[in-house]
């Protein structure tokens, strides 16, 4: 019973955390939104900061945070997918609006209901393709009534399939490292691959030069919404599957449309058929847990 009460404790904690970690990726669409420079140079200076603060944790607290070559190199391209959804994340910010790309990222639950069970060698959970194939309905109604921004929905859900494909990484990953440590080397990968892309791209120009404003919401994007929320979002794994990270995670939406009308008023943009795709999108991840809930208890009579 003691064991029992402290499972749910820890349970309860996680989720907790993640809540909150959901609200702080909530805000960085704002941020996006707000910082003048291109979606690649966004996301290299996000990961240099976000990297370097990461760094400096470890050396004030005396962390060894030493892995094999094994472990570096798996995290290091893993780093890749990071650094590729941020970066088509931000790209479709900016390619249409900030409560198109929060629903388009919703279907990173359909992905992780496919790609959790092949990665882990597990059978699919019907209830679980059918929550992903209801917010896969919705993005649809929102891609046919919101055709002006079709580049921008592309991005966003490219941007959700990276995220779910290293988010079961991760989980996998955490049973065996700190998060801090994965979040510092996959954080060093996205950097990596962000220069070289901007190398190979002249991307290091005039137009990396930075606002004034810019340099606050880069530095708050940086430590607040990457390093401390990347690592407390790895860190839950440990006691929650990748799928129910990425269905709390579709909270974001909700989080991110609400603070992007008290920001920039854009739910005057959207049509009819974008809140009809929401909603369906919202819903289902509401009541996603409910039916898990009634089907576990009917199998456990």
């Amino acid at each position: 019973m003691a064991q029992r009460s402290a499972n749910t404790s820890e349970l309860n904690k996680n989720l907790l955390i993640l809540h909150f970690t959901v609200f702080i990726w909530g805000f960085t669409s704002i941020l996006g939104a707000l910082i003048s420079v291109s979606a690649v140079q966004l996301v290299w200076y996000r990961v240099l900061i976000a990297m370097v603060s990461l760094f400096f944790y470890f050396k004030f607290n005396r962390t060894a945070f030493k892995v094999s070559r094994n472990t570096f190199l798996k995290l290091f391209f893993t780093g890749a997918l990071v650094g590729g959804h941020w970066i088509l994340f931000f790209a479709s910010i900016k390619l249409s609006t900030v409560p198109v790309t929060l629903v388009c990222l919703s279907s990173m639950t359909l992905f992780t209901a496919v790609l959790e069970p092949l990665f882990n060698k597990k059978r699919i959970s019907k209830l679980e393709i059918i929550a992903g194939l209801l917010i896969i309905t919705g993005i649809i109604l929102i891609f046919k009534f919101e055709t002006r921004y079709t580049k921008g929905i592309i991005a966003g859900l490219l941007s959700a399939l990276f995220a779910s494909v290293f988010s079961i990484i991760n989980s996998k990953q955490v049973k065996k490292l700190e998060p801090a440590i994965i979040s510092f080397y996959e954080l060093t990968g996205a950097f990596f691959w962000a220069t070289l892309y901007l190398l190979f791209t002249n991307g290091f120009n005039h137009a990396m030069l930075l606002k004034n404003s810019d340099i606050g919401y880069l530095l708050l994007l940086g430590t607040i919404c990457t390093s401390l929320a990347y690592v407390a979002g790895v860190s839950v794994m440990r006691e929650l599957s990748a799928f129910r990270v990425a269905l709390i995670t579709n909270l974001e939406p909700v989080y991110g449309i609400l603070m992007s009308f008290l920001f920039f008023g854009d739910m005057n943009k959207m049509t009819t058929g974008f809140w009809v795709g929401a909603l369906i999108i919202l819903s289902t991840i509401f009541l996603f847990p409910v039916a898990q809930k009634q089907i576990h208890k009917r199998t456990n009579r």
